[in-house]
């Protein structure tokens, strides 16, 4: 009896501790967020782990602050708004997700919205919740008062047209346009816990790289 009494204990404190890891990982989102909006570099890129890789060549915060701030140049005010957030976790101390996002900035004379979404890994380090990794993954990007309609629908001023990868990880978008007759066989199993990012990207973790080219010089 003792032992399981003690098992229950245990697989209490697991759920509460999943509990507030999840809410930890929400406020990181959020957290990001504002620092970026408020251009507290220092803030957001202590949200990462120190050791964050920005390429094959180079890591550690003060080169993601040099990324960040010369994104974050090519435009004045912003706002981030963050909208769904999906999180799985690999194990007590590491988990994974995905985060809507739409955000405005303020280009010379314009207003340009963009929508994304950004796809994450997280860790706990020394009882906190960081980015071990974030990958911003684009839909749409014009000024306010264009329709972005077909291809190519990032439209940053002064910069030529290009496409985001928002579909790129995912491939049921193309499977479902090339496929029809799909629409009458039987649906997949449901996934598994956890499992849900994982199985949509047919077990692919790797993100595509970003690239901030469509808009900044």
């Amino acid at each position: 009896m003792q032992h399981v009494h003690q098992a229950s204990q245990d697989d209490l404190a697991a759920r509460l501790d999943r509990l507030e890891s999840t809410e930890q990982i929400r406020q990181l989102a959020s957290k990001y967020a504002l620092a970026l909006d408020m251009r507290d570099i220092d803030a957001l890129v202590g949200l990462y782990v120190e050791n964050v890789r920005i390429d094959k060549q180079t890591s550690g915060r003060l080169a993601l602050k040099q990324v960040f701030c010369a994104v974050v140049r090519s435009f004045t005010a912003s706002v981030h708004h963050i909208g769904n957030h999906i999180i799985e976790f690999d194990d007590p101390d590491n988990a994974h997700g995905l985060v809507y996002c739409r955000c405005e900035h303020e280009v010379g004379d314009k207003w340009v919205p963009v929508y994304l979404y950004y796809l994450d890994l997280y860790t706990r380090v020394e009882g906190g919740w960081k980015f071990k990794r974030r990958v911003p993954c684009e839909l749409y990007g014009a000024d306010m008062l264009e329709r972005p309609t077909g291809p190519k629908k990032l439209r940053w001023p002064g910069h030529e047209p290009a496409d985001g990868a928002w579909h790129r990880h995912f491939p049921s978008w193309t499977e479902f346009w090339s496929n029809p007759a799909s629409d009458a066989t039987a649906p997949a199993a449901s996934a598994a816990r956890d499992a849900f990012l994982d199985t949509m990207r047919r077990g692919e973790r790797r993100p595509m790289p970003p690239d901030f080219s469509w808009m900044k010089d």
